[in-house]
């Protein structure tokens, strides 16, 4: 097998490995399981196809490392679920496989690198009502868009918006909401906006997390009836939600898209608040290099915020994966130098710079621009 073979296999198990670890902190445990798995796969096909490859020690343990992982979320996800017909407050429901409940997050806004704006105006719309909701005798907003690139953390906010109100976080799989028998989406739909009116019951208040949610309520050229009735089913459902004669009714949704200009109108004026999540701040992209890199030995030439000046216009998603590559340099020397024994050496400020030398930004200046002139015409925070 050649060489190129091996670094498309090794570049395509850490992109699996990142987005795992990613949806992990996010609590997203079923995708994180999902991309364990297929980072253990192709681990497993550099072993078997390079048995004598210098790094396959370290493979190995990142498979075992892996597995357990898995286990872990397996149990903690087993411990919540429950069949489709039951479940009470507390409980995961995994309807056909297209949501799923977590009781609580460990996510909260300490955890949030910067998007200040983004988070003073969800404090406003979610977390002052559930607090207070005598404070609000002319109701709140039940609709919260976040948009912006993707890798720059939408989820993430979403799921510390949860963990900051102590509440239920129902996750949405768009893709599978839609169902080739006729009807039947927008029953789901239904379930699900009764699933989470059950559970605000309990008085703790419900985030209702919708990802790619273009992918549902879009504007297409082709269109069957299926996806207008779910498109209108769901905006009947969002207009039961502002109901201001019951303040105890704390249901919210939260969207998050990264092709905003794609949305219906009809469906941009339910979310009252449409908040821009942009590329990271020079302070945001210090303070990710200073979480992903307190684990690594850094050698006195590494200057974060020198570095993270060259890292500017990179996402969320591509700092990560810049600081993983950085590593993998001195583990590849370990291996290749002195067959792995001993320690890697610390990382360089050169490491990283050779890095980025050779991986671009995965959001070019243009598509900025793009979702800076949709926040002009749409924004509402």
């Amino acid at each position: 097998m050649s060489s190129t073979s091996l670094v498309y296999l090794e570049g395509l198990a850490r992109n699996y490995a990142v987005k795992a670890v990613m949806s992990d902190r996010e609590g997203n445990y079923a995708d994180a399981i999902n991309y364990y798995r297929r980072a253990i796969e192709i681990l497993e096909k550099i072993l078997q196809l390079y048995p004598d490859h210098s790094l396959n020690s370290i493979y190995k343990q990142w498979i075992g490392e892996y597995r357990r992982r898995i286990a872990e979320l397996e149990s903690l996800l087993g411990r919540v679920k429950v069949s489709a017909g039951g479940g009470g407050p507390g409980s995961s429901e995994d309807l056909d496989g297209f949501f799923r409940v977590v009781e609580k997050t460990s996510i909260t806004f300490s955890d949030v690198a910067d998007t200040e704006e983004a988070k003073e105006a969800i404090r406003e719309a979610i977390v002052f009502p559930s607090k207070r909701p005598d404070l609000f005798p002319l109701g709140w907003p039940r609709g919260i868009l976040l948009f912006g690139p993707p890798g720059c953390g939408k989820t993430y906010i979403a799921a510390a918006v949860a963990g900051e109100i102590d509440g239920y976080f129902v996750s949405v799989d768009a893709a599978s909401v839609m169902s080739k028998w006729l009807g039947e989406a927008e029953k789901r739909v239904s379930r699900l906006f009764a699933k989470a009116r059950e559970l605000a019951k309990s008085g703790k208040p419900v985030i209702i997390f919708i990802d790619e949610v273009d992918s549902l309520f879009g504007t297409f050229e082709a269109e069957v009836g299926g996806e207008v009735r779910v498109r209108n089913q769901f905006l009947k459902e969002m207009d039961g939600l502002d109901n201001k004669m019951d303040p105890r009714q704390l249901v919210f949704v939260v969207a998050a898209t990264n092709k905003p200009w794609r949305l219906d109108e009809a469906f941009i004026r339910r979310f009252q608040k449409r908040v821009y999540v942009p590329l990271p701040s020079k302070e945001a992209r210090i303070e990710m290099l200073r979480m992903y890199t307190k684990s690594l030995k850094l050698d006195p030439s590494v200057d974060l915020g020198r570095l993270s000046e060259l890292l500017d216009g990179y996402t969320s998603s591509d700092i990560v994966e810049v600081v993983a590559a950085a590593h993998m340099r001195t583990v590849r020397e370990l291996f290749n130098g002195a067959g792995g024994k001993g320690e890697p050496r610390p990382v360089t400020f050169e490491d990283f710079a050779e890095v980025i030398r050779h991986r671009k930004p995965s959001v070019n200046r243009e598509m900025i621009k793009v979702y800076e002139m949709w926040y002009e015409k749409y924004k509402a925070l």
